[in-house]
């Protein structure tokens, strides 16, 4: 079994998820970058260069999960590390701005074919990604599992009305986060008393293709908790959602 630090990080070719596995790699830990298309996930990881390895990873293809946990296995015999970052925010590519997905995808008028395809990604990919990978992390002697999450979803803050962006929850993006933190909650639940950390984080508005640039933070600052908290070592906590040190969000 490798004694390297091994991380995996899903949706890893561009955004946020690039920015973490750069800086993670930068920090030593050997990075396998998740891509739905491997080219550009080898593209993303020779831009980057040492210590990081591309991997094809379709988190809504479970031959393509069970493929990339069977070559970690194979080829690192364990998993220190899961950054359950792959999302999307809609189907149309991230052409429209968060107001105008807002505005079309009311619960009224969204459509549930694209619920149904957000929530492919954002909600059963994570699920299916911790099912397949667990096995891994349970031959870590340090494990953790970050969810790369979004404060829109949260329930506590969008149930008060001076929320700043309550006026854009709605069933398509904000709640697959919401459904994607109920999911992180049952991972809390079960790793209870097994030594394996969960934590959620939200990297906050940042500009990435997600959201068509619109974000007002840069990827560095956005991936900044992301990489704060994949790093904390055995006697870190476990069990919590912060978008910066000491900024928790509300469930």
């Amino acid at each position: 079994m490798s004694t390297e630090r091994i991380a995996l990080v899903t949706g890893a070719n561009q955004g946020v998820g690039k920015q973490v596995a750069k800086e993670l790699a930068e920090s030593g830990v050997t990075v396998l970058l998740g891509s739905r298309d491997l080219a550009r996930g080898e593209t993303a990881a020779a831009e980057l260069g040492h210590g990081i390895v591309a991997l094809q990873l379709d988190v809504t293809d479970a031959a393509s999960i069970a493929a990339a946990a069977t070559s970690i296995g194979e080829r690192f015999g364990h998993l220190d590390l899961l950054v359950n970052n792959a999302g999307i925010s809609n189907v149309g590519g991230g052409t429209q701005t968060p107001e105008e997905n807002a505005g079309r995808s009311k619960a009224s008028t969204a459509s549930l074919d694209e619920i149904r395809a957000v929530w492919e990604v954002n909600v059963f990919g994570a699920l299916a990604v911790y099912q397949a990978m667990l096995p891994l992390l349970r031959l870590s002697s340090d494990a953790r599992i970050v969810n790369v999450s979004s404060g829109v979803g949260s329930l506590a803050s969008n149930a008060d009305p001076s929320f700043a962006y309550r006026a854009i929850y709605g069933p398509v993006y904000p709640a697959s986060k919401a459904a994607m933190n109920a999911m992180a909650l049952a991972m809390m639940v079960e790793l209870e008393g097994t030594g394996i950390k969960v934590n959620l984080v939200s990297p906050g508005f940042t500009s990435t293709a997600l959201n068509n640039f619109a974000g007002t933070e840069s990827v560095e600052d956005g991936s900044r908790e992301v990489v704060r908290v994949a790093l904390l070592g055995p006697d870190g906590p476990t069990d919590t959602f912060t978008r910066w040190e000491n900024a928790t969000i509300p469930w």
